[in-house]
């Protein structure tokens, strides 16, 4: 926790007098002998120094550490810690009655408090008695490892331990544990005192499963199928189907495109295109291939470097091409290729070590073990790629077979050209060549190495023209060896297999905890982007350390991974929410029951466009522009305009939306999508009324809404109950209770009403003008002209709020 105490003169005062209590002792302390009996109590488990207790003194640590030691008091290495402050011990071990590091943290006392008030958040009661257990059994605190050293559980590799064996009936008799992941989520729990939920039906879980797989709801008969399926696998049978679609390598794609900050257009003011698509649909192909995670990471590193680089490959490299180029008038190309690397640098320790190594560009970490030195080594494995910060730099062309061979030509007559511009046979045969080309070429950007590497210097402050000393690429050396081959010069090849070497203490934990945030809204690590000091400790790290080492023997396979956490039962629990739950775990982080988490924006509206109808399931191609609100773009330096997709592209998959940084797609950003402007390791959830705003007015919900009417009234029989069940059927994926249909029903009847006499409203809320590409996309659409316009507009209005409920846009 920061402490930050120069805010005002105050709190300077309140922050002398906390310091100079904790270092002497609270005179009412010592007069009065109860505030001992008012401690929390001691942890009854052996306590690990490097698991329970560094995390919390690196809460201190901002005022009592190697920056700064208020009252004298460094609580950053052992030596000082068990030293003390300028007027005594603070730590004693076997009496943590008597310490007053105790004492401050417990807060028992008005005048020892630490964190002063308002200065940070305290302690726990549970984790006092942890510091509490630590030094009644001796304040044990291995030599090597301080609070921001290699001692911290993050840098150790991971350890396969066999989960425990778990003797309750009662689990075992509710079908756990499935396999190993129940085994020891169900071990903490029976720690806890709690027990597991009840299984999910089969209609959620499949509505479940099948939007965490492949990002679409289950139609009616994929869920008809499912619970009339009395076999032993017929969960099992499910996840193979959902993990072999096509549709797999689109959903998993959208979160690591947040990694990988893909977007359209180049950013900054002008924010003008790119091209840039080739690489989105790489990785599609990728996921769907089940490449394993170690290739697909060398690939988009250094694809370039490997022998006889393919196509493929070099277009995997666009991952770095992803950074802002910055293309207004008079800016310093160099300061921009510098801030092009530090990004890459920032990224990828963001990515694959969940390190905020990006606090080392300016000066040594505070709270990591990372030099600048280190980090400045880390930059020169990327500072030598040949691209311009203010242009396109190098692009890679994508010609189609029956372009490759006029462009050959093309190739070939420039050489010529070059040498004797003035032969009229060789410009007449180039433009010839031209025409054959049929279309332009496609091109995507990419990573190309210069021939001579760039010489690297740690940069002063992060000034890149303040030249410090030179370095050679590295690593940190709070991590493994870098293995280099002899004669072999350290490049982007070099860094890409280091991360994914076994050795690697982080890489696969960083992974493994992502996949599980997808599925549960929280990783196993919460802070998901910071495994450092400053981060949170796993919740349950022996489970962690299992999936890790799990993952790199089972060949870093993803979807080995994903079908192991969606097939046990700890995934399997219904979403409910008990008093006792509420009380004792409100965010679920000890895994007592199901996940249950708003979708993502790409997901709201791909689930309206599937349910209505209308979803063009077409894979991959150049990104679309789906409607979105006039003048968006409007900007006095570019003459760029929205022009909304015709056809099937109007209903393509949010993944293939336009990305502009400077004005992403407004109906994503209302659901939290971010720029994309920066690597985004976790997105938040917000619940806000812009977002129903969205739902009930934005044009592709409102067409979605008319196709669900047709669908309805053209699927569900002449029955105005039977058409209203259909509808909660399509979105929701379960049976509606009678309640709800009369609910419907009558919805129903009054907006009716209102459209018989309002012909003009009618027609609009029908939506007959937008009629005919509804129909190009859907079957529902293919009846419309026999419905009447105030029964299809009531039905609109019903299908609308269908698609507005909460449980329609939750998992």
């Amino acid at each position: 926790m920061r402490w930050s105490f120069l805010r005002n003169p105050h709190r300077v005062y309140l922050a002398i007098l906390a310091t100079v209590a904790l270092s002497h002792g609270s005179q009412s302390v010592q007069a009065d002998d109860q505030p001992a009996t008012k401690l929390p109590p001691a942890a009854a488990r052996q306590v690990d120094f490097v698991k329970d207790i560094q995390p919390l003194l690196a809460r201190c640590t901002n005022c009592h550490g190697i920056e700064m030691q208020e009252a004298g008091l460094n609580l950053q290495v052992k030596k000082g810690a068990l030293l003390g402050g300028d007027n005594g011990k603070v730590i004693l071990p076997g009496k943590s009655d008597k310490s007053r590091l105790v004492m401050a943290v417990s807060r028992v006392d008005p005048e020892l408090m630490m964190p002063p008030e308002g200065e940070g958040q305290p302690l726990t009661a549970e984790q006092v008695g942890f510091v509490r257990a630590w030094i009644d059994q001796g304040a044990k605190w291995p030599d090597a490892a301080s609070v921001m050293g290699s001692g911290h559980w993050a840098y150790q590799k991971p350890v396969r331990r066999e989960p425990p064996p778990i003797a309750d009936d009662n689990a075992k008799q509710g079908g756990w544990p499935r396999n190993v992941i129940d085994s020891f989520v169900l071990a903490r729990l029976l720690q806890e005192g709690l027990h597991p939920s009840p299984e999910l039906d089969r209609v959620r879980l499949i509505r479940r499963v099948s939007l965490d797989l492949i990002g679409l709801p289950p139609t009616p008969e994929e869920v008809d199928a499912f619970v009339n399926d009395q076999a032993s696998d017929a969960y099992e049978k499910i996840v193979d189907r959902l993990l072999a679609s096509q549709h797999y390598g689109e959903r998993w794609a959208r979160p690591w495109l947040d990694l990988a900050r893909y977007a359209d257009t180049h950013g900054f003011e002008k924010d003008p295109r790119r091209t840039i698509w080739p690489y989105r649909d790489w990785v599609i192909n990728a996921l769907n291939q089940d490449m394993p995670f170690d290739q697909f990471t060398i690939e988009q590193l250094a694809g370039d470097l490997l022998p006889n680089a393919t196509l493929e490959q070099r277009i995997a490299t666009g991952f770095h091409r992803n950074t802002m180029i910055n293309t207004e008038g008079g800016v310093d190309p160099e300061e921009y290729r510098v801030a092009a690397v530090v990004d890459r640098v920032n990224t990828t320790a963001t990515v694959w070590l969940g390190t905020t190594l990006a606090c080392a560009q300016c000066h040594t970490h505070k709270y990591d073990p990372f030099t600048q030195q280190e980090y400045y080594q880390f930059f020169a494995f990327f500072n030598s790629n040949a691209d311009k910060s203010t242009s396109d730099g190098d692009m890679l062309l994508l010609p189609t077979p029956e372009q490759q061979a006029p462009l050959d030509e093309i190739a070939q007559l420039e050489a010529v050209q070059s040498k004797s511009p003035e032969l009229k046979e060789v410009r007449d045969r180039l433009a010839a060549a031209k025409k054959k080309l049929n279309g332009e070429v496609a091109k995507t950007l990419v990573m190309k190495e210069l021939p001579e590497p760039r010489e690297t210097f740690v940069h002063v402050r992060g000034n890149f023209l303040n030249k410090g000393d030179k370095v050679e690429p590295g690593v940190p050396e709070v991590l493994h060896e870098l293995n280099i081959a002899e004669g072999e010069t350290p490049s982007r090849l070099t860094l890409a297999r280091w991360l994914v070497s076994p050795d690697n203490p982080l890489t696969a934990r960083v992974v493994v905890n992502r996949m599980w945030e997808a599925f549960f809204d929280r990783g196993l690590v919460e802070t998901s982007e910071d495994f450092g000091s400053r981060g949170e400790r796993p919740m349950h790290p022996d489970l962690l350390d299992w999936l890790s080492t799990e993952f790199i023997r089972e060949g870093w396979s993803m979807k080995r991974l994903q079908r192991l956490i969606v097939l046990s039962a700890t995934y399997r629990q219904a979403a409910n929410v008990t008093p006792e739950l509420l009380e004792r775990d409100p965010h679920n982080r000890l895994l007592a029951r199901g996940p249950r988490m708003r979708l993502s924006a790409e997901a709201v509206r791909d689930q309206a466009l599937a349910v209505s109808g209308l979803l063009s399931r077409k894979i991959g191609g150049p990104s679309v522009m789906p409607p979105q609100p006039e003048g968006l773009w409007n900007s006095p330096y570019s003459s760029e305009k929205w022009q909304t997709s015709s056809g099937e592209d109007k209903y393509r998959r949010g993944l293939y939306t336009f990305w502009k940084r400077t004005s992403p797609y407004p109906s994503f950003m209302s659901f939290d999508a971010p720029s994309r402007e920066f690597c985004v390791v976790r997105r938040p959830r917000t619940n806000t009324p812009l977002q129903a705003l969205t739902l009930l007015n934005d044009p592709v919900y409102v067409e979605a809404a008319q196709a669900l009417a047709r669908r309805m009234m053209n699927e569900g029989g002449d029955e105005m109950a039977s058409r209203a069940s259909l509808g909660v059927r399509l979105v929701l994926s379960r049976a509606p209770q009678p309640a709800e249909v009369e609910r419907l029903v009558a919805l129903y009847e009054g907006e009716l009403v209102h459209y018989r006499q309002d012909a003009n409203a009618a027609e609009s809320m029908a939506g007959k003008l937008d009629r005919k590409q509804s129909e190009e996309k859907s079957e529902a659409g293919a009846k419309a002209n026999e419905f009447d316009t105030a029964e299809l507009a009531a039905w609109t209005v019903v299908a609308n709020v269908l698609l507005n409920l909460d449980e329609a846009v939750t998992k």
